[in-house]
């Protein structure tokens, strides 16, 4: 339903349905002041007027040739190439005072379409955010000024802005405060700004796809994997995101539970199955056991397999973990209760789980619980499959297959390091991601398809490879095994073509073959190992791969994310975990309006007894003083602090304060300001009035607790960053940047959720 304002109290209304066809439209629709008498008879409202923006497919979009398309600037990505490749007839214009002063000149008409790509500042941080929208308030401006183009379209084009895919990784939180701006942008002018997002990878079908964008009348799109998405508003307890599978239910805490496969092979039967203490954490621990809460779990190919029932071997899913130490067994010297651990730990996918101790850790200083998951089995993997196996020499030279994976990047980096010549296959959209762990394009080949065995060839100057570490089947095996000459070593970690090592060395004179699983290095190998990779990452050799963390209740997509091959690096599933009823609750603005509403709250509702309610005049502000009595007069232990949340010094000196015996198990942040006026009017300072208090402590408070054990952290948005509230851009800018913030922590592994 698209609404637009034509006089006092009177708007212009037009409603669609779920594939774009008009339902209804109305030239004229006069509002009314709504009686009180009627709302007091709906009552309170159900759980299911809560609401989330979902992105659907749009069916039925034009893809003709469009006259009158201008691109500005760069053109970088080949916008006008692909349109032109189409049929379109388009104009380059270094930017809009170029394209303004040729159309006042008679040298080309006005154009119906003008594509502008915001330039990508970075992934995140409160500079970047004002580098974006900076750049995009001063283009919106200058268009929405020139009354030449009052009929013509500007279509913002941005990259992996919004999250409109399971799996986006929504990679710049500056483009996404664009979207809250541009939104509205639309609102106040509508027809004249387009929000358009592709997704990182560029695809044959550009030309099409950008036609068929600008041939819709949407005013909001994003295009991945060919298809156009426009979104819309979906109940929040809808069994499923949109084009994803029903969400799993957990029994409720304190019931223990595994993540088990069904009995159809389906991803769609995954279950988190209930269990009883004795099978799921047996009472006592024997000796050289250790308890563990589990806050994260990587995911493997091989859950998958399991979850596929495609498995060889009768298997528990959940090999490797990160959480906290909750009890140790007799004999268990170097670790204690309440450590933060990671390691291999048998049926992870669970919320506690009993392990060797051997093959556990204590997790480096300022590390996730996420980042921790997603080490232990690629790395020790990669370790036991080049050095333990294959003997992998400085000077020879490897091929990984799948290094675009977890444990073909854990490879790839540790080869390097022992100064082996690695040779890497990935599906091309995920070639950068192995440009950037510094293999050339020479070095590069495809995993789709047989060309690498020619190309590594070539590269090798005919002597083919000497090590090979293999994912792949069938005719790709044949392949790399002709690439090994006398003496070369093929290392089999896949499952679904297992060679016979006899019939190899009969056919391919001189090389050697061998399948493996890991844990046949046992658990002291496996606790030597992890000790070395340890210390590979403490001293900077090596670096984290990607890691695309799920909650747990999400397990169905993510493992079909993993299926279909396309995540980059690691996939993680997290916990979700209770309020730790000894920790702190952290209320930023806790002594305002809201802040004060928040604290009432989580004590009567959670069930909280420490607050540290903040604000900038702290007990001085109007007000707290009642609002503490009334707290403790509820059971709580209230402190009243003064600190400017968006000041590093002062929020870092704040949160040194929580002691230590009631550390902080939540954030929440409500500070924030108003700063109302449409888009022609807003001023670099009316977006610095409103992004300092909600922007800038949100980046510092995610980043000050990032390493914390935290249960939750809750940001309060505005409905105005989805809608578009027209006065509002600065505000609507704001808390599009905090919806993109809780995206990019729920997708590190972090808690968040964004209020709007």
């Amino acid at each position: 339903m698209r609404l637009a304002p034509v006089g006092p109290d009177t708007v212009s209304l037009t409603a669609a349905d779920a594939t774009g066809q008009p339902v209804l439209s109305a030239d004229s629709l006069t509002v009314l002041p709504v009686d009180p008498a009627q709302l007091a008879a709906l009552g309170d409202p159900t759980p299911d007027s809560l609401h989330v923006l979902e992105w659907t497919v749009r069916e039925g979009a034009a893809q003709a040739a469009l006259p009158g398309t201008v691109v500005l600037g760069t053109d970088a990505d080949g916008f006008a190439a692909a349109l032109r490749a189409g049929g379109t007839e388009v104009l380059a214009f270094p930017d809009l005072a170029a394209l303004a002063q040729a159309v006042g000149a008679g040298e080309t008409p006005v154009p119906r379409t003008v594509l502008a790509a915001c330039p990508a500042p970075g992934p995140g941080g409160p500079e970047h955010v004002r580098e974006a929208l900076h750049g995009a308030l001063g283009l919106m401006q200058a268009w929405l000024a020139d009354g030449r183009f009052t009929d013509a379209r500007l279509v913002l084009v941005t990259r992996d802005a919004v999250a409109a895919r399971p799996g986006d990784a929504l990679l710049s939180t500056g483009q996404a405060a664009v979207w809250g701006l541009g939104r509205s942008a639309q609102t106040e002018s509508p027809g004249r700004i387009v929000l358009l997002d592709l997704g990182v990878s560029q695809s044959s079908t550009l030309g099409d796809t950008l036609a068929a964008a600008l041939g819709s009348d949407e005013p909001q799109l994003a295009v991945r994997d060919g298809a156009l998405l426009v979104p819309r508003l979906a109940r929040a307890t809808a069994s499923g995101a949109a084009g994803g599978l029903a969400a799993l239910p957990l029994p409720a805490a304190p019931a223990l539970w595994r993540l088990e496969p069904g009995t159809d092979g389906s991803l769609e039967s995954l279950t988190a199955a209930p269990g009883d203490a004795g099978s799921l954490a047996p009472e006592p621990l024997g000796p050289g056991q250790v308890r563990i809460a589990v806050r994260a779990t990587g995911l493997n190919f091989r859950d998958v397999l399991i979850a596929l029932g495609m498995y060889p071997d009768p298997a528990l899913m959940g090999t490797e973990g990160a959480g906290v130490v909750t009890a140790t067994g007799p004999g268990v010297t170097h670790l204690a209760p309440g450590d933060r651990v990671m390691g291999l730990l048998s049926g992870a996918y669970a919320p506690v789980v009993v392990a060797d101790a051997r093959t556990v850790a204590r997790m480096p200083e300022g590390w996730t619980f996420a980042q921790a998951a997603s080490v232990p089995v690629v790395f020790l993997t990669a370790v036991y499959a080049l050095r333990d196996l294959a003997d992998v020499k400085p000077g020879e030279r490897l091929l990984v297959h799948s290094a675009a994976g977890g444990v073909g990047m854990a490879a790839v980096q540790l080869a390097r390091h022992w100064g082996v010549e690695v040779h890497g296959t990935a599906s091309p959209g995920k070639w950068e991601a192995l440009r950037r762990l510094g293999l050339d394009d020479a070095h590069i080949s495809s995993s789709r398809d047989l060309d690498f065995e020619a190309v590594f060839r070539t590269t090798s100057g005919g002597a083919g490879m000497d090590v090979v570490l293999n994912s792949l089947a069938r005719e790709f095996v044949d392949a790399s095994l002709r690439l090994l000459g006398p003496g070369g070593r093929f290392v089999e970690m896949g499952k679904t073509d297992v060679r016979d090592a006899e019939k190899v060395a009969a056919d391919h004179p001189g090389v050697g073959y061998r399948a493996f699983d890991l844990g046949e290095a046992g658990p002291e190998r496996i606790g030597e190992m992890l000790a070395e990779v340890l210390a590979l990452f403490e001293s900077g050799v090596l670096r984290h791969l990607p890691v695309a963390a799920w909650d747990v209740r999400r397990a169905r997509d993510a493992f079909r994310h993993v299926s279909q091959a396309r995540h980059t690096g690691k996939v993680v599933l997290t916990m979700p975990t209770g309020l730790d009823p000894e920790g702190t609750v952290l209320v930023t603005g806790g002594t305002g309006a809201l802040g004060g509403i928040v604290a009432r709250h989580v004590v009567s509702e959670w069930g909280v007894r420490r607050l540290l309610l903040v604000s900038r005049r702290g007990t001085d502000a109007p007000g707290a003083a009642e609002l503490v009595t009334e707290l403790e007069a509820l059971g709580a232990v209230v402190s009243v602090a003064a600190c400017d949340v968006a000041d590093r010094e002062s929020l870092t000196g704040l949160l040194a304060g929580v002691p230590a015996e009631h550390p902080l198990t939540a954030v929440v942040h409500t500070a924030g300001v108003l700063s109302d006026g449409t888009v022609p009017s807003v001023t670099t300072a009316d977006v610095e009035h409103v992004l300092r208090p909600k922007v800038d402590a949100a980046f510092l408070l995610d980043e000050l607790t990032s390493a914390s054990d935290l249960a939750a952290f809750v940001m309060f948005s505005s409905a105005a960053a989805v809608f578009g509230g027209a006065g509002q851009g600065a505000y609507a800018a704001a808390n599009a940047t905090l919806d993109a913030l809780a995206f990019r922590r729920r997708t590190s592994g972090l808690p968040a959720l964004s209020l709007g």
